[in-house]
């Protein structure tokens, strides 16, 4: 079952966008393949262990795997980072790995929502961002 929706799916995207427009220095891994993820994985990693962390996302993966089949060769190493997306660079196009990503980003909030709520996801999200808008964005009925 899918948890993400599409203003999930928006949110997501407003995510992405803000971490490509910051500079090279403000980001936590300008190299990185999975930016906004790396930046979540400390926080959430501290909530719920390294372990807790890596089921979730892998649980995401999953259920992004079943809306874009080729995710599906993505894997979750043992920190908690994502491998795999080097190899996918020459498989699809730039415009369908990033809407990869954005799915994969979706489902893991959607996740987040469901297991601690609304209100501690929109936080820690503040935490990660502070720059971020949340005022607009309404997880407590779905959205």
């Amino acid at each position: 079952m899918s948890r993400a929706n599409q203003p999930l799916r928006r949110f997501a995207r407003r995510l992405f966008d803000l971490e490509t427009s910051l500079p090279a220095s403000a980001k936590t891994n300008p190299a990185a393949d999975f930016p906004v993820v790396e930046k979540l994985r400390l926080p959430l990693s501290g909530l719920m262990g390294n372990g807790g962390f890596q089921a979730l996302l892998s649980r995401a993966l999953a259920l992004a795997g079943t809306e874009v089949p080729w995710l599906r060769a993505v894997h979750v190493k043992a920190n908690g980072s994502l491998e795999g997306w080097a190899e996918l660079r020459s498989e699809v196009t730039a415009e369908e790995l990033f809407g990869g990503r954005v799915e994969l980003l979706a489902q893991l909030l959607g996740l987040l929502v469901a297991f601690i709520g609304a209100g501690l996801t929109l936080r820690l999200l503040g935490e990660v961002w502070p720059k971020l808008s949340l005022d607009d964005l309404d997880l407590s009925n779905g959205d």
